[in-house]
């Protein structure tokens, strides 16, 4: 795996959750974004908000990345 798709422990979510989740959007696979601490979609665009160390899946409380899909 690369950095990019790498879960760091001191995030506060288990690494292991990162392999089964998908995007309740696209159906694809999410990428970590450490500096902002989000799930990213990049084939629904949106950006998913990491809260107290959960994932919040929710696709009305995503963020529409810049320059959409």
């Amino acid at each position: 795996m690369t950095n990019e798709n790498t879960l760091e422990a001191d995030a506060g979510v288990d690494p292991r959750l990162l392999e089964v989740l998908i995007c309740p959007v696209s159906r694809g696979p999410l990428i970590y974004n450490r500096e902002s601490n989000e799930l990213i979609s990049r084939g629904a665009g949106l950006a998913f908000p990491i809260r107290n160390g959960v994932p919040i899946m929710l696709a009305d409380e995503a963020r529409e990345l810049e320059g959409g899909k």
